[in-house]
């Protein structure tokens, strides 16, 4: 029977064991400060410590710095597989636009085959690859939503099997909610990974995956206000990761608190500078800066917008990303649309940022047609609006073609908003207004994304300018009111 001195001993030559390894594997002082996971895992004493802090990177969507830690615990030991389904991991983006390409969807396939050859995982890591390798196992004309289905199914098995293992459970809620209808407006799927969430907060509120799915299930003006807590302690576990800055927002946003947005939208965007991907400015900081812009103009703080929007402009090269895409084209148009700067719109460009390469992006870079198309009808440019229908009817096609079909249904609710405007300005009312409740249906119909705090000027809002224009004011008021709400 060990004594308690000595007992006593062995737990601090573990711990001494344990620091020394992860100083030894490169594990930073940054690293540590990213929340608390427990994740017994089959790695070395070496790599262990570098499998989870990617794994804390991996619950703040920090993919890429990700990516690094589990590449660095593979070297520091090839025979740790849960290294290996991290990396795989790392390229799926459940709750971001677009999806795997075909190159990540094979990476991760092999990365999957790797960690599953290996001896050294018992059943519950074995659990963990075999759920991730539902996603990822080929098969003929798999869609990004049957794989994310098949992942979904298999993580709940593996939650099940696991009930007190809180990252099964954290993963099993984020797969859950990568699966919500984007047309469902009672939320079934967010508020059942909300309870569980909302569960693992009070036994864990410093784990990264419990704060950061509870916000994005939250992230709907019913739910907003139960994942306020959360938001708040966000930060406080992540000083220094841009995502987790700015993730708060999100629910800021929903309940209109555009002090406590602006705020941390400005940490998060200083951090995101600091933390460059390669040559190019990371994602996460024109993302910061677009929530940062419509909290301005949602105050009418046009200035600080404007020197917002110069920040946007400012940098020379962007990482290629839809998220960076996306930031892009709704910071320039929302600038114009929202104070209904109508030749700002009519002249809008969106720049190169060094090579930027829009042509993969026609679902995002619609929305530069879209304003552009908005200013020429009220700038009295007939031309101009028929230029940018046309492109909007292009990108439309082409979102379809590519499987955007969210992004396809805004695109052609900006057509018809387009469309809507170019009657009114050829005198034919009675279409206009048709068009343009069509429109705002269209956009009400679906769901906000999480990359976005909102519409760049919502439908149901020009509805209501329209029918001002015309004279109905209490139509109107109705229309402005249900877009508030």
């Amino acid at each position: 029977m060990l004594t308690h001195n000595l007992k006593r001993a062995l737990v601090l030559l573990t711990c001494l064991a344990l620091t020394a390894g992860a100083e030894a594997s490169g594990v930073t002082d940054s690293d540590r400060a990213l929340g608390e996971v427990s994740f017994a895992n089959s790695c070395s004493v070496e790599a262990g410590p570098l499998f989870e802090a990617g794994l804390k990177l991996l619950h703040h969507m920090m993919y890429e710095q990700a990516s690094e830690r589990f590449e660095a615990a593979v070297k520091a030991d090839p025979q740790c597989a849960m290294a290996f389904w991290g990396r795989a991991m790392s390229r799926l983006h459940p709750l971001w636009p677009g999806q795997p390409s075909a190159d990540d969807l094979q990476r991760g396939w092999q990365d999957i085959e790797k960690a599953g050859s290996l001896e050294g995982p018992g059943a519950r890591e074995r659990g963990y690859i075999e759920a991730l390798g539902a996603f990822y196992a080929p098969g003929p004309q798999r869609s990004y939503q049957a794989r994310l289905e098949a992942w979904e199914a298999a993580q709940k098995k593996l939650y099940q099997s696991h009930p007190a293992d809180t990252d099964a459970a954290a993963f099993y809620a984020l797969a859950h909610l990568s699966t919500a209808p984007k047309t469902d407006k009672a939320f079934v799927h967010q508020r059942e990974s909300g309870a569980i969430l909302e569960a693992l907060f009070d036994r864990q509120p410093r784990h990264p995956g419990v704060i950061h799915y509870l916000i994005h299930a939250c992230d709907n003006p019913p739910l907003a206000p139960r994942a306020l807590t959360a938001a708040r302690a966000y930060a406080d576990i992540a000083p220094e990761i841009p995502h987790a800055l700015h993730m708060p927002s999100h629910i800021f946003v929903r309940l209109g608190l555009w002090p406590e947005t602006i705020d941390w939208n400005l940490r998060s965007a200083a951090a995101a500078a600091r933390q460059p991907v390669g040559d190019a400015t990371s994602l996460h900081y024109v993302h910061a800066l677009d929530y940062l812009l419509y909290a301005y103009l949602q105050k009418g703080e046009d200035d600080k917008a404007r020197q917002v929007l110069e920040q946007v402009n400012g940098v020379k090269k962007y990482q290629d990303n839809f998220i960076a895409a996306y930031g892009i084209a709704a910071a320039q148009a929302r600038y114009s649309l929202e104070r209904r700067d109508w030749q700002g719109a009519a002249e809008l460009t969106l720049g190169t940022f060094g090579g930027f390469p829009w042509e993969k992006y026609p679902w995002f870079e619609a929305m530069a047609h879209f304003a552009r198309g908005l200013g020429a009808v009220r700038t009295g440019d007939g031309a101009g609006a028929a230029a940018a229908l046309e492109a909007l009817e292009q990108a439309q096609r082409r979102s379809e073609d590519e499987g955007q079909t969210y992004w396809a249904v805004l695109v052609e609710a900006q057509r018809q908003t387009v469309a809507a405007w170019s009657a009114l300005a050829q005198g034919r009312k009675q279409q206009a207004l048709e068009l343009m409740r069509q429109a705002a249906e269209l956009e009400d119909s679906v769901d906000k994304s999480p990359v976005t705090p909102g519409a760049v000027l919502p439908a149901r809002e020009l509805l209501g300018d329209m029918l001002l224009e015309q004279g109905d004011a209490q139509q109107a008021l109705q229309a402005y009111a249900a877009a508030l709400e």
